[in-house]
């Protein structure tokens, strides 16, 4: 499915026929389909008569394989972590190793790189072309983007490389010398404003959370965030008049909840909440608007008047540097207790 935002764009690669190059990056923020505008294009490499909007036709025999999900000529390579079945996450066991206990990894390992190495070395299965998608490239370590790198620099005949990352900072600038860069950017308000007046349109605060990113809004509509959102807003507009440390041990029962592990809501999500409530606040303090909590805007307005722009902007550093080991806290209940600790000391005009 090509969404509304990405309509021009799915034109142009289309209209590239035997001009596409060799390896593409797909880069902009999370929520806007860059996967999805990489799967439609490999659908339409491999099919064997593209309808005339340049979209695979689906039911020829390349399609037929593809659908089913075992086209030899289609490898697609995510982290182990984002590969989890439906099956395992209904048993509670998402991200685990099935009999191990052990979380799979977030990133993607040099054996998966190596594995398309050598299916590249067998001899294509029906099409001229082989596809290969690659997502989040971001989650390569050093080793495993230069296994990528060999491949990128003397590519077999006919493959085409799909790389798609939010980060593309973090890929190497030998990789990105080595693709063809195409960039995506918020959509416009009038092409949300459309999109929002269909059926699965996520509700305006969750749309405005994500920074007006759709599909990250509507991934959160899906997995109930919206209970999550009103519980954070309703904690932390009450904050300066309570207890930080009181806070910390209710959030930490918080997201070890049915409802924060169903929604997948964990510490880097809370993490970043705080960030971009403190973004808001910042924004106002400096006269600019708030972007990412527009229904508290009276609430973001009141605390605005209590602090300062330097106090703001330290915190939010320390919550940047918070969030770079969130994932794997060593402690919890001590990290929550200092985010909270420094958000209310920003907000209460309290130095440290």
């Amino acid at each position: 499915m090509i969404h509304p935002w990405l309509q021009e764009t799915w034109q142009r690669l289309a209209g590239l026929g035997e001009r596409l190059p060799h390896a593409l990056l797909f880069v902009g923020p999370e929520g806007l389909g860059k996967r999805d505008l990489a799967d439609a294009l490999a659908a339409r490499l491999l099919c064997a008569a593209p309808a005339a909007d340049g979209h695979a036709c689906g039911r020829c025999a390349t399609c037929q394989l593809r659908l089913s999900g075992n086209h030899p000529d289609l490898l697609v390579v995510v982290p182990e972590a984002d590969a989890v079945s439906e099956g395992e996450a209904a048993e509670g066991g998402e991200g685990a190793e099935p009999g191990t206990g052990k979380k799979k990894s977030s990133q993607i390992r040099i054996e998966q790189i190596r594995d398309v190495q050598e299916a590249l070395a067998v001899t294509g299965h029906q099409s001229s072309r082989r596809l290969i998608v690659i997502d989040p490239a971001e989650a390569m370590n050093a080793f495993t983007a230069n296994a990528l790198l060999k491949l990128l620099e003397e590519p077999p005949q006919g493959c085409v490389f799909l790389l798609v990352s939010s980060a593309p900072r973090r890929l190497l600038p030998t990789i990105r010398s080595r693709c063809q860069q195409w960039s995506f950017s918020r959509p416009a308000d009038e092409v949300v404003a459309r999109w929002l007046a269909g059926p699965d349109a996520p509700p305006p605060d969750l749309l405005a959370l994500t920074g007006g990113m759709p599909l990250a809004a509507q991934r959160l509509a899906k997995s109930g965030a919206a209970a999550l959102l009103r519980r954070f807003v309703k904690d932390i507009a009450a904050l300066p008049a309570g207890d930080p440390l009181k806070l910390a041990g209710q959030w930490e029962s918080w997201l070890k909840s049915k409802e924060a592990l169903a929604a997948g809501f964990g510490m880097p999500q809370l993490v970043e909440w705080l960030q971009r409530w403190i973004t808001d606040l910042a924004s106002l303090r400096l006269g600019g608007r708030i972007r990412f909590f527009p229904g508290e805007d009276g609430v973001i307005a009141a605390l605005a008047q209590r602090t300062s722009v330097a106090a703001v902007t330290n915190c939010y550093n320390e919550l940047a540097r918070i969030r770079r080991v969130a994932q794997h806290p060593l402690n919890a209940r001590l990290m929550l207790e200092d985010m909270l600790l420094r958000y209310a000391r920003a907000v209460t005009g309290t130095r440290r």
